[in-house]
């Protein structure tokens, strides 16, 4: 049986010239773009955030002073026009030394995050896929962890394998891929009964690869928010072990160190804690507003 063409044609919405209007359709990714672009506190988040890797590239080349050279005729120095950020109490330069600090705090926040998502994701898609005893004693395990504060286990590793930012990324990453695992056991519950899970069976598609040829790809949007929560909290983890004397060490420094030594003398000299303090938090809030950002336009049920 015929069917005539004019049956076959797109569905739209006829102007006064009696034309036919139709939307180009979009890439997944680049309809996630433009919802994401439409967020102005994400957008803005992302602005700052750009900014702020460049400056750590190029901040310490702005000044001819070197961020561990100590200048005992200029020391705590307020900010000014000769010290933009003031020196601290052995003269150094703080304009330096926080721009050096971002540069090892965000590189370990990345490092970190994305270390215990890798894990977070082969134990976690490993679990929901097997399922059975094997998911049994992988989340009963994870639930124990869980149930214990993390920055324990950080501190004990620590104390263990010493400091310096391998080691600080190394615990966190150990410590931090529970509830990305739980996270991806959870999406690969729910997407190996899904059709086009069955039609890879039947046509002899092993189980390594429909783990990570299927079905971890298909959990990448929510892995991915999850990556942009996970990295300022691996932030403020480095923040916090700098800050009680087992992090970085001197002469390298971090946005914990300085603020550990600013707080030693922030009755006097405010800014020298001030300063850090306002960085992590700037840079932990514009985390969180793109993270969310994402999650928003990632999420298909707000799709318009």
């Amino acid at each position: 049986m015929d069917i005539a063409k004019e049956k076959f044609r797109h569905v739209g919405k006829d102007n006064e010239k009696g034309e036919l209007i139709t939307r180009k359709s979009d890439s997944f990714w680049k309809d996630v773009w433009r919802r994401l672009s439409g967020n102005k506190a994400a957008m803005f988040s992302l602005v700052f955030l750009v900014l702020l890797l460049i400056m750590a590239i190029v901040g310490p080349m702005m000044t001819p002073q070197s961020y561990n050279v100590n200048d005992l005729m200029n020391t705590n120095q307020s900010p000014g026009k000769e010290h933009w950020f003031g020196t601290d109490s052995l003269g150094r330069e703080l304009w330096d030394r926080v721009w050096i600090g971002a540069r090892v705090s965000i590189a370990i926040g990345f490092m970190a995050a994305i270390f215990q998502t890798i894990i977070g994701l082969i134990i976690g898609g490993i679990a929901g896929f097997y399922g059975g005893r094997l998911d049994m004693f992988i989340m009963r395990f994870i639930d124990v962890m869980i149930s214990i504060p993390y920055l324990i286990f950080v501190i004990l590793i620590m104390v263990i394998m010493g400091s310096g930012i391998v080691p600080i990324v190394i615990a966190i990453a150990l410590t931090g891929w529970l509830e990305m695992a739980r996270l991806v056991r959870g999406q690969i519950m729910q997407l190996k009964n899904e059709e086009f899970i069955i039609s890879a069976v039947s046509l002899g598609a092993g189980s390594l690869r429909l783990i990570f040829k299927h079905l971890i790809p298909n959990t990448l949007g929510v892995v991915i928010v999850s990556l942009t929560v996970a990295i300022p909290n691996a932030i403020f983890a480095e923040a916090f072990l700098s800050f009680i004397g087992i992090g970085i060490k001197p002469p390298m420094t971090s946005w914990g160190q300085l603020a550990d030594i600013g707080m030693q003398v922030m009755q006097v000299y405010p800014y020298q804690l001030l300063i850090p303090a306002v960085f992590i938090s700037l840079t932990m809030l514009a985390l969180q507003l793109f993270g969310d950002g994402l999650r928003d336009a990632l999420d298909p049920k707000l799709r318009k």
